[in-house]
């Protein structure tokens, strides 16, 4: 049976870790996400009671306001809780898991970089982690994401041109979603049933083998929050494959932390966007973008007054103006 290694309380950064290493270490950076993340947890303990791995779940909470913390105290003992005061978004989280588990004298031989809208569906656990055994060459592994109702989820991505980086999730990508090459972006045209090695995976489960992440660093913490996991895989893969596999599935509740501020969520996704277009291309090619972007915004913020003057839906137009008119006023 699996074995969930318990630490020695649940205060920020609490306990010792015991004397053996534990298979697997899973981390979840958490944001008032709080059911969500019971949920999660409920899983992942139902999951390791099956498996035959010794296992460490660490929650990193990035400064919840809902109880999130306190939650996990009282509810799960066997967790190891890290209680953040300030919100150091997706990558500075799980940097911070990271490093205490990597100074330990007998760290994992993998990481498991999990969402706290997750639920982990049968053996994936066993799945992916014996598939990494099994495949030296692989360094990064992720599921099959489904959405609540089961249905797919698009988890496989190619590495992005300048030209991903003005249609993914813009006017244009609205205007024509079925573009082809936005679907090649996604693997649209690759089947989904079987592993196939890819160029990156959403960070929602990402199975990540230990000494690759020795190799390549820890996540670049300039990303808050979108686009860390493309950069930090763009290192990781100089030092070994990655591979989506359909045998392991994760129900993954999208969004549910950064839906809560809709505006900051344009927001930081644009920014990262271009902070990885100017890592990449340079900044001529991040400014002609932030132009692109500032434009598209203000088309979208016109549409919107139009129809609210015209008395259509007005909630809907109230709150799409509130937050495009809040992307411009940052400047992205």
């Amino acid at each position: 049976m699996g074995q969930i290694r318990a630490s020695q309380g649940a205060a920020a950064g609490a306990g010792p870790l015991n004397a053996i290493a534990p298979d697997l270490a899973i981390i979840i950076v958490s944001y008032n996400v709080r059911e969500l993340l019971r949920r999660c947890l409920e899983s992942l303990v139902a999951a390791l009671e099956r498996a035959p791995l010794r296992a460490e779940i660490v929650v990193v909470d990035n400064a919840s306001q809902d109880g999130s913390a306190d939650m996990v105290a009282a509810a799960f003992a066997q967790v190891r809780l890290i209680a953040l005061q300030r919100n150091l978004g997706f990558a500075g989280g799980n940097n911070v898991a990271l490093r205490r588990c990597l100074a330990e004298p007998h760290p994992p031989r993998a990481f498991l970089l999990l969402n706290p809208d997750t639920e982990v569906v049968g053996d994936a656990l066993q799945t992916l982690l014996r598939y990494l055994d099994d495949h030296p060459q692989v360094v990064v592994v992720g599921p099959q994401l489904r959405y609540a109702d089961g249905a797919f989820q698009s988890s496989r991505r190619r590495f992005p041109s300048i030209g991903t980086l003005f249609w993914e999730s813009t006017l244009l990508e609205q205007w024509w979603p079925g573009n082809p090459w936005a679907r090649r972006y996604r693997y649209g045209d690759q089947p989904v049933a079987a592993p196939v090695a890819v160029d990156w995976l959403v960070g929602a489960a990402l199975l990540v083998r230990t000494t690759a992440i020795q190799a390549a660093g820890l996540l670049d913490e300039g990303f808050f929050m979108y686009a860390e996991e493309l950069e930090w895989q763009q290192r990781l893969a100089r030092h070994g494959a990655i591979v989506y596999l359909p045998a392991a599935v994760i129900r993954h509740h999208e969004g549910k932390s950064s839906e809560q501020n809709l505006a900051r969520r344009h927001i930081e996704f644009n920014r990262a966007k271009l902070r990885y277009a100017r890592q990449r291309w340079g900044r001529v090619v991040a400014w002609l973008l932030r132009a692109f972007l500032l434009a598209s915004y203000t088309i979208q913020l016109s549409i919107e007054t139009a129809k609210w003057l015209l008395g259509h839906k007005r909630a809907l137009r109230r709150a799409r103006i509130v937050q495009y008119g809040a992307v411009l006023r940052s400047g992205l």
